[in-house]
């Protein structure tokens, strides 16, 4: 099949805004228009709750690896032989991935105005290099344990995706150092007002782990 159609495909992929799908479908509202006014996952958990919010985190991050997945209906990648095809093929699945992830900020189903891309960005990268993936999720998790905030865990993952790469895992394509570092930086460029409501201490926590933080506030009295 024709690598532009398929890049195109998985930017339609990317484009299923979920939260606003969700949200007109069971609550009869838009998503975009309560708390943060953003169409992803962190909103969701905020606005709807740890259910739906986890639901739509899920098909983002599934979107991402089936947008970066359609590189195996292309024949010549699915019988490497060479370090250069490899790399072709590579910097293949970092096109369609990136294509699925503009589709989640600007979906064509949704006047162009969807989420913040990092649940997408982590299923491409879960295609990619599934190990890093693993471990950013990871990170994410535990600092979603320890804070609540979903902005702070996104962005600790992506400057954790940049420094696997980079520094552990060591990859050797230039693009795919250069896709690392783009992430990390997107990551933090796109969540400046989170951060700044963190520094203020006004930045919403997910309704997770209640019962913990209870507890905590019963020990101190």
């Amino acid at each position: 099949m024709n690598e532009f159609l398929l890049i195109i495909i998985s930017y339609l992929i990317g484009s299923i805004p979920t939260s606003v799908w969700i949200s007109r479908r069971f609550f009869n509202i838009d998503i975009r228009e309560y708390g943060s006014g953003n169409a992803g996952a962190t909103n969701t958990f905020r606005v709807l709750g740890k259910k739906w919010g986890s639901i739509v985190m899920t098909v983002d991050i599934v979107k991402g690896v089936i947008g970066t997945s359609l590189w195996v209906l292309v024949p010549q990648y699915l019988n490497i032989t060479t370090e250069t095809d490899q790399l072709h093929r590579t910097n293949f699945m970092i096109g369609l991935g990136l294509a699925a992830v503009i589709g989640h900020v600007f979906p064509i189903w949704a006047n162009f105005k969807g989420g913040k891309g990092v649940a997408t960005l982590f299923g491409m990268a879960l295609a990619i290099q599934p190990a890093v993936a693993l471990l950013c999720i990871a990170v994410f998790l535990l600092v979603l344990y320890l804070t609540r905030f979903v902005s702070l865990s996104s962005i600790l993952a992506g400057v954790a995706f940049m420094v696997f790469i980079l520094f552990v895992y060591n990859a050797h394509e230039p693009f795919y150092r250069a896709f690392a570092i783009i992430v990390a930086l997107m990551v933090v460029l796109t969540h400046q007002k989170n951060i700044s409501r963190i520094l203020n201490g006004t930045e919403s926590k997910v309704p997770i782990l209640k019962h913990r933080d209870r507890r905590k506030r019963r020990r101190e009295l």
